[in-house]
Order: C-alpha cells, then sequence, then structure tokens
C-alpha cells in the first residue's frame, strides 16, 4: 500500500534547478561550535583546500566546457543553441549534476577552475549535494553524472584536436559509473594502487583483468567524525592520509603526497566538523515519539541510538542477515584490503592492526552506517538502489526500475522523487539517457535485503518514518 500522494518538491515543481540564476543556495559549513580557535581555523582551511586547490591534473577546459552542448541529443542541442552562453553553461551543469558556484555561476562548486580555464575535479564532485536545489555540505552528489561528462569531454577534444586527460583515457579500461549518482570510486582505488609499492613509488604492473566493477553511493560525510574505521566493509582505520588515495595519478609521485599531507590534516578537520542537516518540513510529533519506540526495539542495535542517548555501534553485520547485494563484499580480495593498509596511507596515528580492523580485510558483511540526517541522503542501500526510506521499510514495493527527477523531493515517503517503471523504456537508449535510469536487475544493483521491517505493521512503519526525520 502506498502512501497517499501529496509530494512536495522543494523550490520549484516541475522545473529545472538553474531554469533561473536567481535560485537560492543556502550553503552553510557548519563547523564545530566548541572547537577551539585554532581548530576552526584548520576546518576553515581544509574547505578552502577542497574548493580552491587543485590535486588533479586538470580535466578539461573553458571551451571545452562552453562546447559539451553540441554533443547532446537532439531536441537539448537545440534549446542550447537557442540559448546564450550563462543559460547554456547552467544547462551543462544540470546535464552533469554540478552546483553552480555561489559566487560565480558560470563554474561549478564541485571543480577548481583556475585563472586560465582549467577545470579539474575536486572530492566535491562525488560528495557535495543537494536536497529540492539547496547545497547540503558532505551530501553525496546523487545527481553527477561522471560517465556521461567524460564521454562527451572525450567527443569534444576530439574535434578540438585537444590532448585526453587521465579521466578520457581511463575511462576507457574502467567504467566510471553505470547509473547518474553512483561510481565505481571502489575498483578505482584497487586499480590505483595497483602501480604502487608500499611507500607510494611507481612501480610499472600490467593491468588487472580480474576486477568487478560495481558502483557506489557515496557516503554522507558527518557520518565521518562518529566512525572509526572507512568503507563500508570498515577494514581501514580512520585518518587523512587514505583521502588522499584517489589522487594516484601518475604526475603525482611520493613527494607530492608528502607535501599535501598537512592539507589534508585540514580537509579531514573540516570533514569531522561536518554536522548533518535538520529536517525542516512539518513534522507530527505524538508520531515520532511512537516511532522512536519502534526504532530502539527493532533498529538501534545495528544503528545506534540518538539524542541525549547518542552511542554509535559501528557493528559489521553478516550478509546472510542482511541479504543486500554482496557484490561490493566480493569485490575485494584479502589482498586488496591489505595492500592498503600495509601501505602509506595506512599508517596515520594508527594502523588498521592498531585499530583491531585486520580481522575486516576477510570480512562478512557490511558496517551498519549511522543514521543522523538520513531524511536528506537518499538514495539508500551502499549501491544507491532504493530512492526513498519507506521503500526501505516497504521491501516489496522497492521498484524494480525507476529514475529522479532533478531536484523533486518526495516528503510523504522521505527521499527521491522518481519515475517507477516494471522495465527500461522501449527502444534503443542513448547511454547518456540509459544512465538516468537506476535498473536494479542488473549486477551489484540489486535492491533486495534488509527486509527487517517485514515484522512491523503499517502504523509501526509510519510512525518510524516520522521519526527517521528527526535524527
Amino acid at each position: 500500500m502506498k502512501p497517499s500522494d501529496p509530494r512536495i518538491k522543494a523550490d520549484a515543481i516541475g522545473r529545472s534547478r538553474f531554469d533561473t540564476l536567481g535560485l537560492a543556495f543556502a550553503i552553510v559549513f557548519p563547523l564545530a561550535v566548541m572547537a577551539d580557535a585554532g581548530e576552526r581555523d584548520r576546518q576553515a582551511r581544509g574547505q578552502a583546500h577542497l574548493s580552491g586547490k587543485a590535486y588533479l591534473p586538470s580535466d578539461f577546459d573553458q571551451e571545452v566546457f562552453d562546447e559539451l552542448w553540441t554533443t547532446w541529443e537532439k531536441p537539448l542541442r537545440e534549446r542550447a543553441e537557442r540559448a546564450g552562453l550563462p543559460e547554456r553553461r547552467l544547462m551543462a551543469m544540470e546535464r552533469y549534476g554540478l552546483l553552480p558556484h555561489p559566487s560565480d555561476a558560470s563554474r561549478s562548486l564541485q571543480y577548481v577552475v583556475d585563472a586560465t580555464g582549467n577545470w579539474t575535479m575536486s572530492c566535491l564532485a562525488c560528495h557535495q549535494g543537494q536536497v529540492g536545489g539547496t547545497m547540503i555540505p558532505g551530501l553525496p552528489n546523487s545527481n553527477y553524472a561522471l560517465e556521461t561528462l567524460t564521454e562527451e569531454v572525450r567527443a569534444v577534444k576530439v574535434r578540438q584536436r585537444k590532448p585526453f586527460g587521465h579521466m578520457d583515457l581511463g575511462s576507457l579500461l574502467l567504467p566510471l559509473g553505470t547509473t547518474v549518482g553512483t561510481t565505481n570510486a571502489v575498483i578505482f582505488g584497487v586499480a590505483l594502487m595497483r602501480h604502487r609499492d608500499a611507500d607510494l613509488a611507481i612501480v610499472q604492473r600490467p593491468p588487472r583483468f580480474d576486477l568487478v566493477h560495481h558502483d557506489m553511493d557515496a557516503p554522507p560525510w558527518w557520518h565521518y567524525a562518529k566512525r572509526n574505521s572507512l568503507y563500508l566493509d570498515g577494514f581501514a582505520a580512520q585518518g587523512h592520509r587514505p583521502l588522499m588515495q584517489f589522487l594516484l595519478v601518475k604526475e603525482n609521485g611520493p613527494e607530492r603526497f608528502r607535501e599535501w599531507e598537512e592539507d589534508f590534516r585540514d580537509i579531514e578537520a573540516w570533514i569531522a566538523a561536518l554536522t548533518p542537516p535538520a529536517w525542516s518540513g512539518p513534522r507530527d510529533h505524538t508520531l515520532a515519539a511512537a516511532g522512536e519506540a519502534v526504532f530502539q526495539a527493532h533498529c538501534a542495535e545495528c544503528h545506534g541510538t540518538y539524542g541525549s542517548d547518542d552511542h554509535y555501534p559501528e557493528r559489521l553485520v553478516s550478509i546472510e542477515e542482511l541479504g543486500t547485494d554482496r557484490v561490493r563484499l566480493d569485490s575485494l580480495s584479502a589482498a586488496d584490503r591489505r595492500s592498503l593498509n600495509d601501505s602509506w596511507f595506512g599508517h596515520a596515528g594508527g594502523d588498521a592492526a592498531a585499530a583491531g580492523l585486520r580481522d575486516r580485510e576477510e570480512p562478512h558483511g557490511y558496517v551498519a552506517p549511522p543514521l543522523d540526517g538520513i531524511w536528506a541522503s537518499a538514495p539508500y542501500f551502499h549501491n544507491g538502489s532504493v530512492p526513498t526510506l519507506w521503500h526501505v521499510l516497504h521491501p516489496a514495493e522497492r521498484p524494480t526500475v525507476w529514475r529522479r527527477t532533478p531536484t523533486g523531493y518526495d516528503a510523504a515517503r522521505v527521499g527521491l522523487e522518481v519515475e517507477e517503471r516494471p522495465d527500461l523504456p522501449a527502444g534503443k537508449l542513448r547511454p547518456a539517457e540509459r544512465r538516468t535510469y537506476f535498473d536494479t536487475r542488473r549486477p551489484g544493483k540489486s535492491a533486495a535485503g534488509h527486509d527487517f521491517a517485514d515484522v512491523l505493521d503499517d502504523d509501526q512503519k509510519q510512525a518510524l518514518l516520522e521519526y527517521l526525520k528527526t535524527l
């Protein structure tokens, strides 16, 4: 049974989020109130590093970005041709899931754009998202179309006779992401470590062809301070060094990592200070109180408690008990996990052995995440296969195929506003369009499992849904 359908779409109903330059983005970087002045300075430096310093080679220049529209399908291409340059740039950002910089709408917050017009991806590309058109610091970017962007950049570079960059070439060997909002990031890390020794010196090895590619939904960064481990299976210790793993391009030798280590101490401080966003819509406090009792009885053992009795157990739950997609679990060998822990990345204020995580180099399941700010972090599950919390609580109603609207928010079901389908549209889809659909039948994309809510009746589920808004 589905809830009644007044759905709200924050900001503009049925509109593109960039139809007008007047759309306001609330950008608040909440830092720990009790931090001393020195720590606040460190946090501020970390945020400035992320948004203003390039740690990778540039991906493309402004001339390429401004010609991307020429690769689009005919209706959108014709609309772009009629538009002026500012609108065309905003159309490009919407297509690729980028957010305009608050001080300059012609460039993106998630890429560092230098004075000569070179665009360089930052960590914010995956870790700076929006809900209903409002940016929330540390929120996963569920609109990011990395594979589509890279394909279309490459096509424009061919026409402009410009050299390919590391993303253009790397994507010919590794899929970047088969669905908008998710990426093959775990395998990026494995592939990059393949060509380094423990001290990060570059070594020549043939590429691996046994990698199990799969897409992941990025976690909210405000959970970072609650955890002692990193990654879904929790095999690596927290630390600023592992945050640098995706800088392992050939242009960055070991000396660069030592040089930038202090920067990433600052970045880690900023991430650790982020706080979850609060639900701003209406709430039924009586219903939420009933939902808290349901949560304590059925969810707290794995996901922890909240409020004055805040406690997070960081529990690893077996895949047999969870029943969720196990491709991520099986995609890494113990040797893959150990190579990270034994490297320079694993030795920063305590390695995996010191943190008691060596047994997780051969884990049997996934770590149940904290649920702070869960209302904002749709879609759900590690692979991003479930669009709303209502669907989490109603396993039999999870859609087989779904596609989100650009900024629509479903307040009734708490999560993404989506079009649900039994199958993909008939006919051959262009790759860019196909990636806008999440197909739970594909390998690594199952929405099955986590059916613990099946023991609850409809009233308990509705109360629990209301309580989750309060976290």
